[in-house]
């Protein structure tokens, strides 16, 4: 599960990499709804609940961050 933390290797696909002002959910390639929507999928399998949850869970404290810094839940693009 700790590996899934390698979802937040498209932060480096931004310019600039870090921003602390900007909602990493709905920006990034592999923080978008689609992909999400994927990751609970993912939670449903014997074979891949353990990646999944972990995405999941990425997912939601990067979410939690948006809420709390910005005041939204995801970026719409």
């Amino acid at each position: 599960m700790a590996a899934t933390t390698l979802v937040n290797l498209d932060h480096l696909l931004a310019t600039p990499i870090y921003d602390p002002h900007r909602c990493s959910i709905g920006f990034h390639p592999l923080h978008g709804l689609l992909p999400i929507s994927i990751y609970i999928t993912l939670c449903f399998f014997k074979k891949t609940r353990y990646l999944g949850i972990g995405l999941v869970t990425n997912m939601a404290l990067d979410a939690i961050n948006c809420q709390l810094v910005h005041g939204i839940w995801f970026v719409s693009m």
